[in-house]
């Protein structure tokens, strides 16, 4: 029988799973005690964030299959989940039946990740300029960027990612 584990800090009432984690922390610890076939989890979450968790869970070389279901653009997320070795990225915007064909298809071996449009903008124009800067932010600046704009300060930045506040300004200036 497969096992899985939902990794979401938001309840998902139609979604039945056998292990459940609430944060970041739970999950790593879940992974490496139940060794679920199959990792749903977010990005955003308390504790360590969904980037921080596939990349643990890669490092513990963990036979489990990760799928990452989330709020945030994939335009800036799928393929940082791609490299941190999920095999599947599925919005939350799309309907359950999306993220059942996903889950189908990553436990039979294939990848699920969205197609992305090409863009043919020149790369003069602004909104380009700020796809490039973002790229270049590794998986945690990115996180620290986005708590930032979402208004939150040093300490409880440092405080939900289980970082010091002086390590929290440390990125922050590099924003600068």
């Amino acid at each position: 029988m497969s096992k899985a584990l939902v990794v979401d800090d938001h309840q998902k009432e139609k979604f039945q799973a056998i292990l459940e984690a609430r944060n970041g922390v739970e999950a790593v610890q879940m992974a490496r005690e139940h060794k679920p076939d199959l990792v749903v989890l977010d990005i955003a979450m308390p504790g360590l964030d969904g980037l921080e968790v596939l990349n643990r869970l890669k490092d513990l070389e963990s036979p489990c299959r990760m799928l990452v279901y989330t709020s945030h653009e994939p335009v800036f997320y799928s393929a940082r989940c791609m490299r941190s070795g999920a095999l599947g990225y599925i919005s939350k915007t799309n309907d359950l039946e999306e993220l059942s064909k996903a889950i189908g298809a990553v436990m039979s071996g294939y990848t699920y990740f969205p197609r992305l449009p090409s863009s043919s903008v020149n790369p003069d124009h602004l909104q380009c300029t700020e796809m490039q800067l973002i790229e270049k932010l590794s998986d945690r600046e990115l996180t620290i960027f986005q708590a930032l704009a979402r208004g939150l300060s040093n300490k409880e930045i440092a405080v939900s990612m289980l970082l010091s506040h002086k390590t929290v300004s440390t990125y922050k200036t590099q924003f600068i």
